[in-house]
């Protein structure tokens, strides 16, 4: 019997949220020295929105992950960006995506981003997720309903179609594993992609988004405060407004706000060691 083994890297990196930010990502890129023989890439997701451009950057994501040098999970706009393609949702204003719909390769990028991970364990002491994981999950348990999530974006385009719609569902209501269908899978994406606030029933808030001076609705508090010991540190990106300082024994931020004009973060897994570049384009 042939043994499965795992390659070893020089260096591993988990990067913030990119959304498009081309010329930012490409300036990390070499400030990392990264050789992409050697290394390793983990994205904290959201590819694409509103950067400079979506269109380059998704395609050398996918020749990266091609390659076997890149790990993505999904976030909440490349979810968004899969429901435009299927015709769910218009191209949003504000988003520069619009270039990846009329891209010889449009198909080919969307349906290799469909079956993308929405958690990884990057090393045998992380964790990964586009927006974190909700204090009453367990991670093993997590990782299973995040499996669910892939397994009905990665399967039958028709029942892709139907769910897409209900995954933007207003609704809120606490996490029961006796829920089933659409409304499972919509909890689920919305805890590994949207979280930000949630109560002690993990009910979920969405329309706070600011830093965690400002104030929150009476109830909610910022998903890893609610105190739980884990033995994975997880790693999300997804809150700009915590411009990745966000660091503990139990949780990890990177994301840092790269398109709004701060900062695109790796963090080196060996030694916890941040390497940014900014998100103006020099």
């Amino acid at each position: 019997m042939t043994k499965n083994l795992q390659k070893t890297y020089r260096h591993e990196y988990v990067i913030g949220d990119l959304q498009g930010c081309f010329n930012a990502f490409n300036r990390l890129l070499v400030a990392l020295d990264f050789d992409e023989t050697q290394d390793k890439i983990w994205l904290c997701g959201d590819i694409v929105a509103r950067g400079e451009n979506s269109l380059d950057t998704l395609r050398q994501v996918k020749r990266l992950s091609d390659i076997g040098a890149l790990t993505t999970v999904l976030g909440n706009h490349d979810i968004t960006l899969i429901a435009t393609w299927r015709g769910v949702l218009p191209i949003k204003p504000k988003d520069n995506t619009a270039p990846i719909f009329v891209a010889p390769d449009c198909d080919e990028l969307l349906d290799w981003l469909r079956h993308q991970s929405f958690l990884v364990y990057p090393n045998d002491t992380t964790v990964l997720t586009h927006a974190g994981i909700p204090p009453h999950w367990k991670v093993k348990d997590a990782k299973g309903y995040a499996n669910e999530l892939a397994q009905a974006f990665g399967g039958d385009l028709d029942e892709l179609d139907k769910l897409l719609p209900n995954l933007y569902s207003k609704a809120t209501e606490p996490w029961s594993d006796e829920l089933i269908g659409h409304t499972r899978l919509r909890l689920i994406a919305n805890y590994l992609t949207r979280m930000r606030l949630c109560d002690k029933h993990g009910t979920l808030e969405f329309s706070f988004k600011e830093s965690l001076g400002d104030t929150m609705p009476l109830g909610y508090r910022p998903w890893f405060d609610w105190e739980v010991a884990r033995k994975r540190k997880i790693l999300f990106g997804h809150w700009a407004a915590l411009e990745a300082k966000i660091a503990t024994q139990h949780v990890r931020a990177l994301d840092g706000g790269c398109v709004w004009g701060g900062k695109l973060v790796a963090y080196r897994l060996a030694d916890e060691h941040i390497i940014t570049v900014s998100g103006f384009d020099a």
